[in-house]
């Protein structure tokens, strides 16, 4: 069996997936979304000011969306992945330019060689960030997926709805 297969990670791919469709849509009806996710087996968080209501229907058109083919929308470019695709790659690349220096070499000798490597392995994450998630960290499989309840809670002028999910 594929580690991906693995229910706990198939059921966390998949949310994951609904959760970006589901920010894609909503960003659709608003230029002004401030919202933030993250998934889990069960389902998924939505942090941000929205009702329920308009929720649920963003995540149902999601859904319907992605079973018609929008395989795209499981990728969002405010993904975390992203981010630690970009923080890897780049970190790694200015290592190893400070490594090849060798040891001898004073730390504002290898500052320039360093910059410019991270730099390099900032821009050659840009591709890789989105196939990661296309391939690895999301899936775009709604097949038999439905929202099973989604609860709200708010602390202070924080709101946090819990979609669960079930296919």
């Amino acid at each position: 069996m594929n580690l991906l297969e693995l229910p706990i990670i198939s059921h966390t791919r998949r949310n994951h997936g609904l959760e970006h469709a589901t920010i894609h849509v909503l960003s659709s009806h608003s230029q002004r979304l401030r919202v933030a996710g993250r998934a889990t087996p069960k389902g998924f968080f939505i942090y941000g000011n929205l009702t329920t209501e308009e929720l649920a229907a963003a995540v149902d058109e999601a859904i319907r969306r992605m079973q018609a083919g929008e395989k795209q929308l499981a990728v969002h470019p405010g993904c975390g992945t992203n981010l630690v695709t970009t923080g890897v790659i780049a970190g790694a690349m200015s290592f190893v330019a400070t490594m090849l220096m060798g040891k001898r070499a004073r730390w504002y000798d290898r500052l320039p060689n360093m910059a410019v490597a991270g730099v390099a392995g900032v821009a050659l994450s840009k591709p890789f960030g989105p196939w990661l998630q296309a391939n690895v960290t999301t899936s775009a499989d709604m097949r038999g997926m439905h929202v099973r309840h989604i609860t709200r809670t708010q602390m202070g002028p924080m709101i946090t709805h819990f979609v669960e999910t079930t296919s």
